[in-house]
């Protein structure tokens, strides 16, 4: 007769598992929860009112032109928390170093009135805020005011409506990428296929982007192939990113890293300039990659790349780290034994 196998009856289910954590647990857990969600709460409502709120002026660098006596009366009597002041010899000099970026603009005072020197590509609220200020010295001295865009946007698109927006749609274009690529190619073995794809996407949605900004909507203007790179590297540096946080935290770090860039990154970003927020939030905006990618596209767009070593290094480090991350979780998952190796074992 064949052998009978015995029959061992079902485990009984873990009665504490079925009974959840104990009360004091709960309660912990419960606190932790609302005390999370409410920072992340604050956390954004600084981040999106902060513009509204505190904006204004923040040591704008401002050139002064004219006669010695009065560029330094005018000097003293404007506020330094607001305008760091720097004196020219002429307005010839003082619109050289509007173009090198050393300034935001300037006034040059002559007898004939003001003459008030902007850069409106450089930021339009600092240029506002520049020619209010002109116009006011000019009304008070009974005199008259001449503003002069050094570097303005391009006439399709006088107001840089078209390059404020593309803040949001460069953390899609860094987000999206991530999630589908993850979805298309799950799992350890298809790190490389990931990366790949996301660095190929960064740079044909770069040249989209650049080509119907430029020459769709006429927002921009310089070397297009530069412009497309630097929204190519804007791009990568928040996907490579995406994809390390995932691959070493899971949906959990990429989450994170989404919520970071959209809820802070974006206002923080200063793409309508970057003196118009508190010193350290101006800086840490910049620090980000959509801050960082608005920087080098204005650049490169409309100071011929002066000013762009700055944002393309910080870009490239985002993507370096996010590299790292990946490489740390693919050598952790190596290191860790598979499930086939253990099977004899267990036998």
């Amino acid at each position: 007769m064949p052998p009978k196998h015995e029959t061992r009856p079902a485990p009984a289910p873990n009665a504490g598992a079925l009974a959840g954590p104990s009360p004091a647990t709960a309660v912990r857990m419960l606190l932790g929860v609302i005390i999370g969600l409410t920072a992340v709460v604050v956390v954004m409502l600084c981040a999106f009112a902060l513009p509204s709120v505190k904006g204004g002026p923040n040591h704008v660098p401002l050139g002064l032109a004219g006669p010695q006596p009065a560029t330094q009366a005018l000097q003293k009597g404007l506020d330094a928390d607001a305008w760091d002041v720097k004196l020219y010899p002429d307005p010839q000099a003082l619109q050289a170093a509007i173009k090198q970026r050393d300034i935001s603009g300037g006034l040059a005072l002559g007898a004939g009135g003001i003459t008030v020197y902007t850069a409106s590509a450089g930021g339009q609220q600092a240029s506002a805020a520049i020619t209010a200020l002109g116009s006011g010295m000019a009304a008070r001295q009974q005199s008259k005011a001449t503003v002069s865009d050094v570097v303005p946007f391009p006439a399709d698109d006088p107001r840089g409506a078209g390059f404020t927006a593309s803040g949001l749609p460069l953390i899609f274009g860094g987000i999206m990428p991530a999630i589908v690529l993850l979805r298309l190619f799950p799992g350890h073995a298809n790190l490389r296929r990931r990366l790949t794809g996301a660095i190929l996407f960064a740079l044909v949605a770069g040249a989209s982007v650049a080509a119907v900004l430029q020459y769709g909507f006429g927002s921009l203007h310089g070397d297009y192939w530069l412009t497309a790179l630097g929204l190519s590297l804007g791009m990568a540096a928040l996907s490579i990113p995406f994809l390390g946080l995932e691959s070493l935290l899971g949906f959990a770090g990429l989450g994170a890293g989404a919520a970071v860039m959209m809820l802070i990154g974006n206002p923080l970003s200063g793409m309508a300039g970057p003196h118009w927020l508190p010193t350290g939030w101006a800086t840490l905006g910049q620090l980000l990659p959509p801050g960082a990618s608005g920087s080098l596209v204005r650049a490169i767009s409309f100071f011929d790349g002066t000013g762009a070593g700055a944002p393309a290094l910080t870009l490239g480090l985002w993507a370096l780290a996010g590299l790292l991350l990946s490489l740390i979780a693919d050598r952790r998952t190596t290191r860790r034994p598979h499930p086939e190796a253990l099977a004899p074992a267990a036998a």
